[in-house]
């Protein structure tokens, strides 16, 4: 199995793994999501690991099987089902890491963002565990400074990783936003990601950010994900 990423996105989770793991241990990871190429990355790349997907469509678990090659073993396992499901089914304090990298077309599904969605992520980490979620967004940026800022009434440090173009709002495209319980390792996952010929920058969210000023929080009573994302491309047509 390849440890080989070629999607920029997918570098950058592995800049923020490598942070996590900087030993060289195995880690407990949750995979919100099964696009699995995370998860096959860790299987090569970090033996020991144990990965479990939550994967909605059982669709794409037959396609990445027949067609693409997953192999199915005790260190990568894949549930199907409603993610918020499988995530309260999840014991407290199982994981190191949890990656988020669910879609539903471009945006991320709404029940996913929300502060309720996220307290059960932060019960499934251990005191130390590290959350890593995939966003898309285009300026002005409203989903992603909503989930940071949703983000930030759940953990002590927040972080948003990304293209320098994007963190100034200009320019459209990934986002890996890093959340956890103890200060984030910024200058270790900026090591990896120019070690691996990256140029992203961090930000580190904190009370009084500007990134995340006039952001709403999600709930689920409160969630207009959609929306958000209409506003960002209406805005950059």
């Amino acid at each position: 199995m390849s440890a080989r990423l070629d999607f920029a996105y997918t570098r950058m989770l592995s800049d923020v793994v490598a942070a996590v793991e900087p030993d060289g241990f195995p880690l407990d990871v949750l995979h919100v999501g099964g696009g699995f190429t995370m998860p096959r990355y860790l299987v090569a790349a970090d033996p020991g690991s144990t990965n479990l997907v939550l994967e909605l469509d059982p669709a794409l678990e037959r396609i990445a099987v027949h067609q693409l090659g997953l192999r199915i073993s005790d260190d990568l396992q894949v549930r199907i089902g409603d993610a918020g499901t499988g995530i309260r089914e999840s014991g407290d304090d199982a994981y190191d890491l949890v990656v988020g990298d669910a879609f539903g077309g471009v945006a991320v599904p709404w029940l996913l963002t929300t502060r309720q969605f996220i307290e059960q992520v932060d019960r499934v980490l251990r005191p130390d565990g590290v959350y890593a979620i995939n966003v898309i967004d285009h300026p002005p940026m409203g989903f992603a400074k909503a989930e940071t800022a949703t983000l930030s009434t759940v953990f002590e440090h927040v972080a948003v990783l990304a293209p320098a173009e994007s963190l100034a709002g200009t320019v459209g495209g990934n986002m890996i936003l890093i959340a956890s319980q103890q200060p984030i390792d910024v200058k270790g996952i900026l090591l990896h990601d120019k070690s691996g010929g990256g140029d992203d920058r961090i930000l580190a969210v904190g009370d009084g950010s500007a990134f995340t000023a006039g952001a709403p929080v999600l709930t689920d009573d409160f969630a207009p994900v959609d929306q958000l994302y209409r506003l960002a491309h209406s805005s950059t047509r």
